[in-house]
Protein backbone atom coordinates (compact mmCIF):
# COMPACT_ATOMS: atom_id res chain seq x y z
CA UNK A 1 0.00 0.00 0.00
CA UNK A 2 0.80 3.55 0.60
CA UNK A 3 -0.60 6.87 2.65
CA UNK A 4 -2.40 7.51 -1.26
CA UNK A 5 -3.61 4.16 -1.72
CA UNK A 6 -4.51 3.41 1.88
CA UNK A 7 -5.80 6.82 3.19
CA UNK A 8 -6.50 8.96 0.52
CA UNK A 9 -10.15 10.03 1.11
CA UNK A 10 -8.81 10.63 4.72
CA UNK A 11 -6.30 12.66 4.04
CA UNK A 12 -8.53 14.69 1.35
CA UNK A 13 -11.39 15.20 4.02
CA UNK A 14 -8.81 15.81 6.98
CA UNK A 15 -9.45 19.47 8.84
CA UNK A 16 -6.39 20.87 7.78
CA UNK A 17 -7.00 24.05 10.11
CA UNK A 18 -6.87 21.79 13.14
CA UNK A 19 -4.27 19.50 12.23
CA UNK A 20 -1.39 18.91 10.41
CA UNK A 21 -1.02 15.46 9.06
CA UNK A 22 2.13 13.75 7.38
CA UNK A 23 1.73 11.02 5.44
CA UNK A 24 4.39 9.16 5.06
CA UNK A 25 5.57 6.08 2.97
CA UNK A 26 8.13 3.58 4.18
CA UNK A 27 10.74 2.79 1.54
CA UNK A 28 10.05 1.05 -1.35
CA UNK A 29 6.50 2.23 -1.09
CA UNK A 30 4.27 4.95 -2.41
CA UNK A 31 6.28 8.31 -3.26
CA UNK A 32 9.26 6.30 -1.35
CA UNK A 33 10.80 4.49 -4.52
CA UNK A 34 13.55 4.73 -5.21
CA UNK A 35 14.90 2.40 -3.24
CA UNK A 36 12.84 -1.02 -4.09
CA UNK A 37 11.23 -1.90 -1.03
CA UNK A 38 13.29 -4.93 1.26
CA UNK A 39 12.74 -7.18 3.82
CA UNK A 40 15.79 -7.69 6.10
CA UNK A 41 14.97 -8.70 9.72
CA UNK A 42 14.89 -5.02 11.76
CA UNK A 43 12.16 -3.94 8.93
CA UNK A 44 9.95 -3.06 11.12
CA UNK A 45 12.11 -1.29 13.29
CA UNK A 46 14.31 0.46 10.51
CA UNK A 47 10.91 1.94 9.25
CA UNK A 48 10.14 3.44 12.54
CA UNK A 49 13.31 4.80 13.01
CA UNK A 50 12.86 6.48 9.65
CA UNK A 51 9.80 8.11 10.39
CA UNK A 52 11.03 9.67 13.36
CA UNK A 53 13.36 10.98 11.39
CA UNK A 54 11.24 12.53 9.23
CA UNK A 55 9.40 14.03 11.55
CA UNK A 56 12.02 15.60 13.71
CA UNK A 57 13.85 16.65 10.70
CA UNK A 58 10.10 18.78 10.14
CA UNK A 59 10.98 19.96 13.34
CA UNK A 60 7.83 17.91 14.84
CA UNK A 61 9.03 17.80 18.75
CA UNK A 62 5.54 15.91 19.70
CA UNK A 63 3.43 13.97 17.72
CA UNK A 64 0.98 11.29 17.04
CA UNK A 65 1.13 8.23 15.49
CA UNK A 66 -1.87 6.60 13.06
CA UNK A 67 -0.99 3.00 11.45
CA UNK A 68 -2.39 0.52 9.76
CA UNK A 69 -1.29 -3.24 9.26
CA UNK A 70 2.30 -2.89 8.85
CA UNK A 71 2.12 0.74 10.10
CA UNK A 72 0.70 -0.29 13.27
CA UNK A 73 3.57 -2.22 13.69
CA UNK A 74 6.14 0.09 13.00
CA UNK A 75 3.80 2.57 14.89
CA UNK A 76 4.09 0.54 18.13
CA UNK A 77 7.67 0.44 18.07
CA UNK A 78 8.30 4.13 17.24
CA UNK A 79 6.25 4.70 20.46
CA UNK A 80 8.21 2.16 22.59
CA UNK A 81 11.43 3.40 21.21
CA UNK A 82 10.67 6.90 21.11
CA UNK A 83 8.17 7.57 24.31
CA UNK A 84 9.28 11.27 24.68
CA UNK A 85 8.31 12.38 21.22
CA UNK A 86 4.48 10.26 20.90
CA UNK A 87 2.01 12.32 22.10
CA UNK A 88 -0.65 9.58 20.93
CA UNK A 89 -1.13 6.52 19.17
CA UNK A 90 -3.80 4.99 16.73
CA UNK A 91 -3.21 1.08 15.37
CA UNK A 92 -5.61 -1.32 13.70
CA UNK A 93 -4.73 -4.79 11.83
CA UNK A 94 -1.27 -4.88 13.55
CA UNK A 95 -0.02 -7.68 15.21
CA UNK A 96 3.43 -7.97 17.24
CA UNK A 97 3.91 -11.72 16.25
CA UNK A 98 3.82 -14.46 14.48
CA UNK A 99 2.00 -17.86 14.38
CA UNK A 100 2.43 -20.60 11.76
CA UNK A 101 -1.84 -19.90 11.16
CA UNK A 102 -1.03 -16.56 10.24
CA UNK A 103 2.15 -18.15 7.47
CA UNK A 104 -1.15 -19.92 5.87
CA UNK A 105 -3.24 -16.48 5.69
CA UNK A 106 0.12 -14.83 4.26
CA UNK A 107 0.83 -17.79 1.94
CA UNK A 108 -3.01 -17.21 0.33
CA UNK A 109 -2.50 -13.57 -0.48
CA UNK A 110 1.47 -14.34 -2.32
CA UNK A 111 -0.16 -14.78 -5.68
CA UNK A 112 -1.42 -11.23 -6.69
CA UNK A 113 -3.05 -12.04 -9.87
CA UNK A 114 -5.97 -13.97 -7.41
CA UNK A 115 -6.93 -11.07 -5.85
CA UNK A 116 -9.83 -8.98 -6.47
CA UNK A 117 -10.06 -6.33 -8.92
CA UNK A 118 -11.06 -3.84 -7.14
CA UNK A 119 -8.12 -4.02 -4.20
CA UNK A 120 -5.16 -4.95 -7.06
CA UNK A 121 -6.36 -1.91 -9.50
CA UNK A 122 -4.96 0.79 -7.22
CA UNK A 123 -2.18 -1.05 -6.34
CA UNK A 124 -1.09 -1.79 -9.65
CA UNK A 125 -1.66 1.78 -10.93
CA UNK A 126 0.67 2.90 -8.31
CA UNK A 127 3.34 0.50 -8.61
CA UNK A 128 2.99 -1.35 -12.13
CA UNK A 129 1.92 -5.32 -11.83
CA UNK A 130 5.49 -6.70 -11.96
CA UNK A 131 7.13 -4.14 -8.79
CA UNK A 132 3.38 -4.61 -7.02
CA UNK A 133 3.82 -8.69 -7.52
CA UNK A 134 7.52 -9.06 -6.42
CA UNK A 135 6.83 -6.80 -3.40
CA UNK A 136 4.10 -8.78 -1.96
CA UNK A 137 5.68 -12.19 -2.32
CA UNK A 138 9.22 -10.26 -1.14
CA UNK A 139 6.70 -9.36 2.00
CA UNK A 140 4.91 -12.57 2.79
CA UNK A 141 9.03 -13.80 3.19
CA UNK A 142 9.75 -11.27 5.13
CA UNK A 143 7.06 -10.98 7.64
CA UNK A 144 6.50 -15.00 7.45
CA UNK A 145 10.18 -15.22 8.76
CA UNK A 146 8.98 -13.78 11.94
CA UNK A 147 7.13 -16.86 12.64
CA UNK A 148 10.61 -18.70 13.11
CA UNK A 149 11.25 -16.67 15.79
CA UNK A 150 10.52 -17.14 19.84
CA UNK A 151 6.76 -17.19 19.95
CA UNK A 152 6.88 -15.31 16.54
CA UNK A 153 7.87 -12.46 18.06
CA UNK A 154 8.31 -9.41 16.18
CA UNK A 155 8.05 -6.42 18.94
CA UNK A 156 6.17 -7.65 22.11
CA UNK A 157 8.98 -7.14 24.74
CA UNK A 158 8.22 -3.49 23.51
CA UNK A 159 4.58 -3.23 23.92
CA UNK A 160 5.46 -1.90 27.95
CA UNK A 161 7.09 0.36 27.28
CA UNK A 162 4.18 1.95 25.25
CA UNK A 163 3.52 4.87 27.73
CA UNK A 164 1.78 7.57 25.43
CA UNK A 165 -2.58 7.20 25.56
CA UNK A 166 -3.14 3.98 23.02
CA UNK A 167 -6.02 2.96 21.01
CA UNK A 168 -6.64 -0.40 19.38
CA UNK A 169 -9.13 -0.73 16.32
CA UNK A 170 -9.51 -3.85 14.71
CA UNK A 171 -12.36 -4.93 11.79
CA UNK A 172 -14.52 -7.85 12.18
CA UNK A 173 -14.16 -8.69 8.76
CA UNK A 174 -10.06 -8.54 8.64
CA UNK A 175 -9.24 -11.73 6.78
CA UNK A 176 -5.20 -11.04 7.39
CA UNK A 177 -4.96 -10.57 10.99
CA UNK A 178 -7.04 -12.49 13.47
CA UNK A 179 -8.55 -10.83 16.53
CA UNK A 180 -6.24 -12.53 19.17
CA UNK A 181 -3.06 -9.94 17.74
CA UNK A 182 -5.40 -6.92 19.15
CA UNK A 183 -6.85 -8.46 21.90
CA UNK A 184 -3.02 -9.47 22.82
CA UNK A 185 -1.94 -5.52 22.20
CA UNK A 186 -4.76 -3.97 24.51
CA UNK A 187 -3.36 -6.51 27.33
CA UNK A 188 -0.18 -5.54 27.28
CA UNK A 189 -0.11 -2.03 26.87
CA UNK A 190 -1.38 -0.38 30.17
CA UNK A 191 -4.50 1.58 29.63
CA UNK A 192 -5.46 0.75 26.09
CA UNK A 193 -8.43 1.16 24.70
Amino acid sequence: GSGQTDFGPQLKSMNKQLFTVVAWDPRGYGQSIPPSRDFPPDFFERDAKDAVDLMQALKFKKFSLLGWSDGGITALIAAAKYPTLIHKLVVWGANVSVTQEDVRIYNGIRDVSKWSEKVKKPLEEMYGHKYFAKTCEAWVDGISRFAENSDGNICQELLPDIKCPTFIIHGEKDSLVPQAHAEYIHKHIKGSR
